[in-house]
């Protein structure tokens, strides 16, 4: 009898706790997603400059300046090299 007793008060704890489980989780569900800013914010220069152009932070000449000065920037460090086909 004492086993028996044990047993059932062993079994009721653990349906306890597994409610209480099951309401943590049905909490954490509810509150809403904080996303941090820095995943939607630009991840390059190219970005950067874009997010400027159109929040009126520079002009659209400005915007074609530094553009020609970041494809001259990468034509010096990574030069295009076409291979060439011979018969």
């Amino acid at each position: 009898m004492l086993i028996l007793s044990l047993l059932i008060l062993v079994l009721a704890g653990a349906c306890v706790l597994a409610v209480r489980g099951i309401r943590a989780d049905a909490q954490a569900a509810a509150e809403p997603l904080i996303v941090p800013e820095a995943l939607f914010g630009p991840q390059s220069l190219e970005g950067v400059l874009c997010v400027q152009l159109l929040d009126g932070e520079i002009t659209a000449a400005q915007y074609v300046r530094s553009m020609a000065g970041i494809a001259a920037r990468d034509d010096e460090r990574h030069p295009l090299t076409v291979p060439r086909y011979e018969e």
